[in-house]
């Protein structure tokens, strides 16, 4: 099912939940009923819950997004030194060079491919992916320079083999959600109090009050729907990460 569909209908469903309840609470409602009799006290407590956890949501939005970008840093990371040990390589001998390359490119696919998949859904990394790896550090580290060009090159491409290691680690670690359950029970705690305490208003059934009502709810929907799709660092599937690989590797 697509994400905004399932936006849409949590946004929807928000809606008409609270402007049912609206409805079904004016039935029940005297006609001597003053809504201005409604104490100070209350407007003030809902205004402060609504503050604090408008407060909350951002906090959680900045977190969620903070780890999305350092994930998606640590991608680009490993697919830029992957692709500057390819170019590096030039120098060395045609046979190791091409053989470099071949294991970066399978490698390159099935991480893309396989591995990215599997992190996703299961939040850690393969076995398969680190021996692909290990065969790149084996043709990088085992290669003896006997020029000055490669022996130049060495290093440098025994480091960025070192960062593409780092870098994976990194993705390893950052696979998994950010967001502890507690946080979310918070969070959906907060939206149904902070729904909740706007029915101690005494909302009418005026056109008004029902529309701001019901934005009031579809943006609470909303923004929780927020959080949950930036609290996967990856994406929820392969094609929302894996960008950088692509770009540098088309043929993965």
């Amino acid at each position: 099912m697509s994400e905004w569909l399932v936006l849409a209908i949590g946004m929807a469903i928000a809606c008409v939940v609270v402007l049912a309840i609206v409805s079904l609470n004016h039935r029940r409602v005297g006609d001597d009923d003053d809504p201005s009799e409604t104490p100070d006290v209350i407007e003030y407590m809902t205004m402060m819950i609504g503050v604090i956890y408008a407060i909350v949501i951002g906090l959680a939005i900045a977190g969620v997004w903070e780890a999305r970008g350092a994930a998606q840093d640590d991608a680009r990371r490993e697919a830029q030194a992957l692709h500057e040990i390819s170019e590096r390589v030039q120098v060395y001998p045609a046979a190791v060079r091409d053989r470099t390359r071949a294991d970066i490119d399978s490698y390159v696919t099935y991480v893309v491919r396989k591995e990215w998949p599997h992190m996703i859904s299961d939040g850690e990394l393969t076995p398969r992916g680190a021996v692909l790896l290990d065969k790149v550090r084996r043709d990088v580290t085992d290669f003896v320079p006997k020029t000055d060009l490669a022996n130049q090159a060495y290093q440098p491409v025994v480091d960025q083999v070192g960062i593409v290691d780092d870098a994976r680690n990194a993705r390893e670690q950052n696979a998994s959600p950010t967001m502890p359950g507690m946080v979310w029970f918070g969070l959906v705690a907060g939206a149904l109090v902070a729904v909740g305490l706007i029915f101690t208003l005494q909302i009418r059934r005026s056109r008004r009050e029902l529309l701001l009502a019901g934005l009031y709810s579809a943006l609470l929907a909303f923004l929780l729907f927020l959080i949950w799709d930036l609290d996967a660092p990856f994406g929820h599937s392969a094609a929302d990460s894996t960008g950088a690989f692509l770009a540098l590797f088309p043929q993965a």
